[in-house]
């Protein structure tokens, strides 16, 4: 696995040094469940000599990233102090930005959300009015939750469209007109002189869902499917050092039934433009309908409307029938449906399920499960947060993190 670490520009690299075994950070990973340990059980998982393990504790204390927990029950003599991860410690800033929206929020380091505000914002307003929006934002949040800048472990930002992992530039984005190349980790840092981790929005809400529905399982590759603008594959352990962000791109792949529809990428009958929540809107209003937006798609479809209803059942067949491919390919063990439109709910699923188990091989789906994203419309700043407390509490990260507060 490869591990980051933040140049002098504040973009995430991979760690020059992997850390020691004996290291305060390396311990700190035994620590990260939150379950209390005491200095004894630390040293008979490690090996490593109690003194060891009392100095790398104290230094872990030193740092705020643990603190005791009380005491465990004595086998005789002064029962042991107990320690644990302490999520408090530090806190993160975790943006989501969609095509005409933006959320911020500000996590702690167990990626819980401590503050958040959603805000309609349009991607197309350009890189340096919409990051400003956002920092203003963000900054009001820190403050609202009343910490210093100085506690800050890094910012996660989620972009709606291709981004090169390694400068956290977006790269040709069909929706992005004036971002191409823009540098968003220095923009920034200007306001947050902290490490700046961007990614493509799918992607971090593959890792948002990933890590908060199942924490503790081993479904490594999980597809996210967002139903608003693209879908891309995401693969749990990829290394972050990576090309120009285009791998996975499932919205720019063509539905199978020769769709003509034009796209803004330059093609025709992309699954973008033929099943996203724009594009099933643009069909209802060429049938007379008044959708001019995502939501009132969606009050539509839940108050039963037949037209919106087929429509929306028509574009899940759409969405199986490219997904179908990729579960032949790949095989997930789950595939999750996430964004606006998906709050539609079982009427989309039925159109997926109905295409992917009529296209896929049975052995291919005989454990395949398809559900609707459990987040709450949290997965992007989730996935968001978890791009920066991935980085910051790696056994490196926490080993920088120790020896400043030394």
């Amino acid at each position: 696995m490869a591990i980051l670490q933040t140049a002098d520009d504040g973009v995430a690299r991979q760690w020059s040094q992997p850390a020691l075994p004996s290291s305060a950070g390396s311990l700190f990973q035994l620590l990260r469940d939150g379950s209390p340990r005491t200095r004894a059980e630390l040293a008979a998982v490690t090996g490593l000599a109690r003194s060891t393990i009392s100095s790398r504790v104290d230094d872990l204390l030193a740092s705020s990233l643990v603190t005791p927990t009380g005491e465990a029950a004595s086998t005789g003599g002064r029962p042991p102090a107990t320690f644990a991860f302490n999520p408090a410690a530090r806190f993160v800033v975790a943006v989501d930005l969609g095509v005409s929206h933006a959320r911020v929020a500000v996590t702690d380091l167990a990626n819980q959300v401590l503050a958040e505000e959603t805000f309609e914002r349009s991607i197309a307003d350009g890189p340096a009015a919409v990051l400003s929006a956002v920092t203003d934002v963000a900054l009001r949040l820190v403050d609202e939750v009343g910490r210093p800048l100085s506690d800050l472990a890094g910012v996660g930002i989620g972009l709606p469209g291709p981004v090169e992992y390694d400068t956290g530039r977006p790269t040709s984005p069909p929706v992005m007109p004036g971002w191409d190349r823009f540098d968003v980790p220095t923009h920034l840092r200007e306001a947050f002189p902290v490490p700046i981790l961007v990614d493509n929005d799918v992607n971090i809400m593959a890792l948002g869902e990933h890590d908060a529905v199942y924490p503790r399982r081993r479904e490594h590759d999980l597809r996210q499917d967002r139903l608003g603008h693209r879908r891309r594959h995401h693969q749990r352990r990829a290394p972050p050092a990576r090309g120009p962000g285009a791998a996975g791109d499932l919205g720019h792949i063509a539905v199978p039934d020769g769709n003509s529809t034009p796209c803004t990428c330059g093609n025709v009958g992309c699954l973008e433009a033929v099943a996203s929540g724009p594009a099933v809107a643009r069909r209802l209003r060429d049938e007379g309908y008044a959708v001019e937006s995502n939501a009132q798609l969606v009050d539509l479809v839940r108050s039963g409307d037949r037209g919106a209803v087929q429509a929306v059942r028509q574009a899940g067949r759409d969405i199986g029938a490219v997904l179908a491919g990729c579960v032949n390919m790949l095989n997930p063990s789950v595939i999750v449906i996430g964004g606006v439109v998906a709050a539609v709910g079982e009427h989309l699923l039925a159109g997926i399920r109905e295409s992917v188990y009529s296209r896929s091989l049975p052995l291919a789906t005989q454990h395949l499960r398809i559900v609707s994203s459990r987040t709450e419309g949290r997965a992007g700043i989730l996935g968001a947060a978890a791009l920066v407390t991935q980085h910051a509490l790696s056994a490196e990260g926490v080993n920088a993190i120790t020896e400043a507060a030394g």
